[in-house]
């Protein structure tokens, strides 16, 4: 597992994010994407995503994500058209912390790293699927490029099943995402349940 000092999750936590004042809370799955779930929950613990921007929301022509967790977002002088290229800088190291791509087949014991399930040659679908509420790694085009930032799925998106990795599932609080517009802040976030479940955190 090519996750050598990163943080992960062993179990479930649970997160809320509070946006325009409305909770959104999140079932984080660590059983099946440790690493990311992992990564998540340190960010949160961290106060990483206080008071960041969705900088990214697309529902037109038809519904797809909100995007946000970009740490430049929270410099309100940086352009959004910026935004979208940043992510954590650990202060430990002082570099930008990348996670591995990480994506469990339903029926497998361990999840596939660094690459997509079809590159892998893997068929069956993953165990976290991009549903409706389904939220997941943004990342460019190289596997192992996601840091911080999120998106949460607006409909079902089976086409981005075994490419991005999902970890995790709006419980409640839909009808707060399908109102957030490009530009509104998260005004918190923090873990309400689960959190002694991080190991190698902060």
């Amino acid at each position: 597992m090519p996750t050598a000092n990163l943080p992960y999750l062993t179990g479930k936590a649970t997160v809320e994010l509070v946006v325009k004042g409305s909770p959104i809370v999140i079932e984080v799955d660590g059983d099946n994407a440790p690493v990311t779930a992992g990564n998540f929950v340190d960010l949160v613990q961290r106060g990483v995503y206080d008071g960041l921007m969705f900088h990214r929301v697309v529902r037109q022509p038809s519904p797809f994500v909100v995007q946000g967790g970009d740490p430049q977002s929270a410099n309100p002088d940086v352009p959004v058209a910026q935004l979208g290229t940043g992510g954590f800088i650990d202060p430990a190291t002082s570099t930008t912390r990348y996670i591995p791509l990480e994506i469990k087949p339903s029926n497998t014991a361990e999840p596939t790293y660094s690459q997509t399930l079809p590159e892998a040659g893997i068929s069956e679908p993953p165990a976290l699927r991009h549903s409706r509420g389904a939220v997941a790694m943004a990342r460019s085009q190289f596997p192992d490029s996601a840091s911080s930032q999120f998106y949460i799925t607006l409909t079902d998106l089976d086409f981005l099943d075994g490419s991005y990795a999902v970890f995790g599932y709006v419980t409640s609080g839909m009808e707060v995402v399908d109102q957030i517009e490009q530009g509104d802040r998260i005004d918190s976030a923090r873990v309400v349940l689960g959190g002694e479940s991080l190991q190698n955190g902060s």
